[in-house]
């Protein structure tokens, strides 16, 4: 007989999908049958699966050794230590922003994947786990039933604010708070050109997957328009900071969340990224190259105001070093931006 007492981690989810995970290699059927029969009880009692685990809930498993271990690892003893290797290896420090329990924030550098592309890739996510199992945070025998993940996505070149669940529970709620657009999520940027109020501005995207790139077009169009499936609605907000008279520095509120959106819809109105090759003005890039070794788009993922669990954040990432040198050099940082930057939304 197994028994297993639910952690933290663990609540918040129903028991046939957390017996799913923890028997991995039986199938639903068989865990349904188990149930049925009670060789599967959640605090003593029968149930269908579809009851919502809470922490210090007891699952017990009246099987065999040899059946459990045929339906959770296999035969595949050494997993463990190959998973434990795994992430002592590609272990590094994170800029943690804020940590809790259920939550962790993190403030993502240039360069570094949020998910994998590939099956090799080292990404945010992977990293998130091995900073959690070096912390004490992280079993890896939790893995087999839960793994902490990252909610929102930023491209590779994008630095700033990255939100991920510790527990089930964290997961849920930064998700559906991601999905619902519950959240105030706000950037900041240096813009080709100069802009002098404040804008929300709409218009259509495209995607083409083939280029990883997208296309925006009638600028100030409505949801209810009519477009194909490729082609998604967008709303940007952009408050200008400060300005040379060549340049603005942007404080940029995401309304609505696609892909590059902030990248291709300020290059839509003639605005375009600094250091953005893809969307932007190559000369100009080539200039900031050239004098500050910028090779990706000046974007930052700022701040993020959000509720959770009845409680209200305010997550902040710092400004980063090559980028603050620039804001220096063009003369977009002066006493009193940095005030400007926390009030004006």
């Amino acid at each position: 007989m197994k028994e297993i007492i639910i952690s933290n981690k663990n609540a918040n989810q129903r028991l046939d999908k957390y017996l799913c995970k923890y028997l991995s290699n039986a199938p639903l059927s068989f865990i349904y049958k188990m149930l049925r029969k009670k060789n599967i009880t959640l605090n003593g009692k029968k149930s269908d699966g579809k009851d919502l685990l809470k922490k210090d809930d007891v699952i017990k498993i009246f099987f065999s050794e040899e059946t459990l271990e045929k339906f959770t690892k296999g035969e595949d003893s050494g997993k463990d230590n190959k998973i434990s290797s795994y992430y002592n290896k590609i272990y590094k420090d994170l800029k943690v922003i804020y940590e809790d329990e259920d939550y962790i924030f993190i403030d993502k550098p240039v360069g570094l994947l949020t998910q994998k592309a590939k099956n090799d890739d080292v990404s945010l996510n992977e990293l998130l786990i091995a900073y959690l199992i070096k912390n004490g945070n992280l079993k890896i025998e939790d893995l087999d039933t839960f793994k902490p993940s990252v909610c929102n996505r930023l491209d590779r070149n994008t630095s700033g604010i990255v939100a991920c669940g510790k527990t089930i529970k964290g997961l849920q709620e930064l998700s559906k708070g991601f999905k619902d657009r519950t959240f105030d999520k706000y950037y900041i940027t240096v813009v080709s050109g100069v802009l002098t109020k404040s804008e929300t501005i709409s218009a259509k995207l495209t995607k083409d997957n083939k280029l990883n790139k997208v296309t925006v077009n009638n600028i100030n169009s409505k949801a209810t328009d009519n477009y194909d499936a490729n082609t998604e609605y967008i709303k940007t907000k952009y408050t200008p900071i400060a300005n040379n008279g060549e340049l603005t520095l942007l404080k940029v509120k995401l309304i609505t969340g696609k892909t590059h959106q902030i990248r291709a819809h300020l290059a839509s109105i003639n605005h375009p990224l600094i250091g953005d090759y893809k969307y932007g003005d190559n000369k100009l890039n080539d200039y900031f190259k050239k004098k500050y070794q910028l090779s990706s788009q000046l974007l930052t993922a700022y701040e993020l105001k959000c509720n959770l669990n009845n409680n209200d954040y305010t997550i902040k990432s710092e400004i980063p070093k090559l980028f603050l040198s620039i804001l220096k050099g063009e003369g977009l940082w002066e006493p009193g931006i940095q005030e400007d930057l926390e009030e004006k939304h």
